[in-house]
């Protein structure tokens, strides 16, 4: 992208998409680093996003009162230091604008740069006083305009609020300070900025209104994000130069300003984490532009965005879409496999399961929170497939084979017919030219799975035509009939013995290539759930630890009964993540297995009913 874009606008207060910026991000198919500036209007944001982008311009800069950036714009740029990732910068629109006059509207851009983002920057000039804190009011509002769970599986008369729950799915948190002139000390000891701003934040003890509206910002704050950094920024140039700042060369800026803007940038590098969903699913580009329609689209309709219906919205979504590639895998796969036809039956199992195993792995590539299995089970119809392709199989052998022997009998045909083998010693002379034959038809190569079948259904065919002959050859005595009538008898007997033989081989192998990726199917179903709960954990595992450090520092303080009640969530989430340790698991595995083996006796009764005399 080589400007940003608008991803969002905001036109007379409502919000909508950008189509061409939602194309765009379709596009990305690799995962995704989203951090978003929010601030008031005309603090300098989109210069700090512009560094980010590692460009001098790109978002706009305005330097008159007005505020230049309007609704959400967007710059996607590969990641400096994650190979396969793309950086995604979000510029919003300045909080505050004088223009608007609806705080409300602040409040929805300001709850959409939290719900989209891996880190979100607040952007402040001056210092971090309770005006500052006062004007982020913003926070304290989404326990209003986020919910965690649908308003349906909320148990009734639950007291407990989602805001608990916030910190497992929210960004990182930085605070960054523009044109600050003040030492950094609090208590006059010198502090470093992450302590500043950890300064700022102290709870007074208390529970009157005028304590509780002070506190209450710097609770959300606390107990919102998992995890909080500032940075302060001298001006990066003196006045007359601060309207033209995207034009001016390094030299020109403060030097630490530079050296700022450089820490910054590095930490935003190095320590932004790739965007998840709730329960730890590592997001695309093209994930992102389908959460960003659902946010707005729910805004838009009056509702409060509800982060467990955003994600089963995107997971129906997402595994349909990878239903159907997994099964375009599979069958543009199976398509070579049909310009070989006739292939022997382990060429075609060992195909199919090649394959098959692709198109799994394509669908657990592209799939998630199929808790149910639901989607995978769909895959089924490849085994259905397969069926079908083993038909086919058998119809290409059948015609080869049909062809091959009308061409190989044409001679005898000829012969029969200038009655060549009805004269006297013509049954031996039939038996010799039909042996012949039988002999060249099975040094034949590549006649498939019918070859055995279909001889026998000729040397039938021929049967009567042979008894005659048997029965007008004059040299032949009655003994000499009845005893090559037995040979006959004999002979087709042990044609269809072969056949038979022949088709209980397939039928073995078959089943053996079929379990084997019924085994492959379940490593690959284990792995992927193995996975998706190690991402569930990790997230219970940053909001426990965020949790326990947010209750040693309030028992620090003397903040005793609120430390005690994060305790309860802290125990709350020990007790989660060992139930979803335990059973979820093996409660999907027993679904899948039931159904999947639904697979092997349709092979059985393929196999079963083509063996049938």
């Amino acid at each position: 992208m080589p400007l940003p874009e608008c991803l969002v606008e905001n036109v007379n207060g409502s919000l909508s998409v950008c189509k061409h910026a939602i194309e765009f991000l379709s596009s990305i198919n690799e995962p995704v680093v989203v951090v978003s500036v929010v601030g008031l209007y005309r603090t300098g944001k989109s210069y700090l996003m512009n560094r980010l982008a590692g460009q001098q311009s790109g978002f706009a800069l305005g330097s008159a009162v007005e505020s230049k950036t309007k609704g959400i714009w967007m710059w996607c740029v590969p990641h400096p230091y994650k190979d396969g990732h793309t950086l995604v910068l979000l510029d919003t629109e300045g909080l505050g604008d004088v223009d608007k006059g609806d705080s409300k509207n602040d409040g929805w851009i300001f709850c959409l740069a939290v719900l989209l983002s891996s880190t979100l920057v607040y952007n402040s000039r001056g210092t971090i006083d309770n005006t500052a804190l006062e004007n982020l009011h913003y926070v304290t509002e989404l326990s209003e305009q986020i919910n965690i769970r649908s308003p349906l599986s909320v148990p009734a008369g639950a007291a407990e609020g989602d805001d608990c729950h916030f910190v497992r799915f929210f960004p990182s948190f930085i605070w960054v300070v523009r044109d600050f002139t003040l030492k950094l000390e609090a208590d006059g000891k010198k502090v470093t900025e992450d302590e500043y701003l950890e300064f700022a934040l102290d709870l007074k003890k208390g529970v009157n209104k005028k304590i509780s509206d002070y506190n209450l910002p710097r609770q959300c704050i606390r107990n919102y994000f998992p995890s909080r950094n500032c940075f302060v920024f001298p001006s990066p140039a003196s006045t007359e130069h601060m309207i033209h700042l995207e034009n001016l060369k390094e030299q020109e800026l403060v030097p630490n300003f530079l050296e700022v803007t450089g820490r910054f940038c590095d930490h935003v590098f190095h320590k932004s984490s790739v965007k998840t969903l709730k329960g730890g699913h590592r997001i695309t580009g093209k994930l992102l532009g389908r959460l960003v329609q659902i946010y707005v689209d729910t805004i838009s309709s009056g509702e409060v965005p509800c982060l467990d219906n955003a994600v089963a919205t995107l997971a129906v979504l997402e595994n349909e879409a990878a239903v159907q590639k997994a099964l375009k895998v599979y069958q543009s796969g199976i398509e070579e496999v049909k310009n070989m036809f006739p292939v022997s039956v382990i060429d075609i199992t060992s195909e199919h399961q090649k394959f098959s195993n692709l198109a799994i792995s394509e669908f657990m590539k592209c799939s998630f929170k199929d808790e149910k299995g639901e989607y995978l089970i769909k895959l089924m119809v490849i085994g259905k497939c397969f069926v079908g392709l083993l038909q086919e199989n058998e119809k290409a052998s059948e015609r080869k084979c049909r062809d091959l022997l009308k061409n190989l009998f044409s001679v005898m045909n000829k012969r029969l017919q200038d009655g060549e083998y009805s004269q006297s010693g013509g049954y031996e002379l039939y038996c010799r030219d039909r042996d012949a034959i039988v002999e060249q038809y099975c040094r034949e190569p590549n006649k498939g799975v019918s070859a055995e079948a279909m001889l026998n259904e000729f040397l039938k065919d021929w049967g009567p035509e042979s008894k005659r002959i048997l029965y007008i050859d004059t040299k032949l005595t009655e003994n000499d009939r009845k005893i090559q009538e037995e040979k006959e008898k004999s002979a087709l007997l042990e044609q269809r013995c072969k056949e038979e033989e022949e088709k209980i081989i397939v039928r073995e192998r078959m089943l053996q290539e079929e379990r084997k990726q019924h085994a492959d199917r379940m490593q690959q179903i284990q792995e992927k759930f193995k996975s998706e709960i190690e991402q569930q954990q990790q997230e219970l595992d940053r909001a426990m630890e965020s949790k326990l450090k947010e209750m040693e520092e309030l028992l620090m303080k003397g903040f005793k009964e609120k430390a005690d009640l994060l305790e309860e969530e802290i125990n709350d989430l020990k007790k989660e993540k060992e139930e979803k340790s335990s059973s979820r698991f093996m409660d999907v595995m027993m679904v899948l297995l039931s159904n999947m083996e639904k697979l092997l006796p349709l092979m059985l009764e393929f196999r079963g009913r083509n063996s049938k005399p």
